[in-house]
């Protein structure tokens, strides 16, 4: 695929971790994390990237691997605010209708995965795109910590999502799907939900999607294969260094 003018991708970072301080900067395979995650979303080839962050380090470490960043507020409470507040900051005509927000732990995200969390919005009704990936670990259909998306089958290989949840869902035979925390944004969806006070389910599940569900926006899933190592933990951290080295 080619750049698309009316996409931006945007992959908001922070210092602060609660459990593995200072990850953007976490040394894989001799680069900082926030370059490797910087490299794989530039590989989708789909649109522009930049890195939302309030840290000069890491913006300095950005512009170092040959990246744009744009500096935000300190104060966010969530990815979502600060990838919103860089996109008026960057885009202030309006020029990008859909905006891709990366997590900025995602440093073995399959560049066509990324591209591929824009098919959904091929439908006009669709107001935020995400990925999931059938579970094929048993461990992980009770785990809390592997978020689940529950939908209603519309096409092959794609969800409408009724609900995402911790626990184990739906009951009865069948697949589960392990969420992927990367979304496209209509750029008005966006707006609506960042303005959005958070919801009961969203507060009770934390889970910030929820968010846009309760209040009847339309989110749509990709189905892709695998799902990426998220480094949250010094434990992660070791094993997206031995994928690399």
């Amino acid at each position: 695929m080619t750049n698309r003018s009316d996409v931006l991708i945007l992959i908001p970072a922070r210092m602060e971790s609660t459990r593995l301080p200072g990850k953007p900067l976490a040394d894989i395979g001799g680069q900082p994390m926030i370059a490797r995650v910087l490299q794989r979303a530039q590989a989708a080839g789909i649109a522009p990237v930049a890195v939302a962050t309030d840290s000069e380090v890491i913006a300095a470490c950005v512009e170092k691997a040959g990246g744009c960043a744009v500096m935000t507020r300190s104060d966010h409470v969530s990815g979502s605010d600060r990838i919103f507040e860089a996109l008026n900051a960057i885009d202030p005509e309006g020029n990008a209708k859909i905006v891709v927000n990366v997590q900025g732990d995602l440093p073995m995200l399959a560049p066509d995965s990324i591209a591929a969390v824009l098919s959904p919005l091929a439908e006009q009704r669709v107001d935020i795109a995400t990925l999931a990936a059938e579970i094929t670990d048993l461990r992980e259909r009770s785990d809390p910590n592997v978020v689940k998306v529950v939908g209603s089958a519309i096409a092959p290989g794609r969800l409408r999502a009724l609900y995402f949840t911790r626990a184990e869902a739906p009951h009865g035979q069948g697949p589960l799907y392990h969420h992927i925390g990367i979304y496209a944004y209509r750029r008005a969806a966006l707006a609506r939900f960042v303005a959005l006070p958070p919801s009961a389910l969203e507060l009770r599940e934390k889970l910030e999607q929820l968010r846009a569900l309760e209040a009847g926006m339309r989110i749509d899933v990709s189905i892709v294969e695998g799902v990426p190592l998220g480094v949250d933990t010094p434990a992660d951290l070791e094993r997206a260094r031995a994928f690399f080295a």
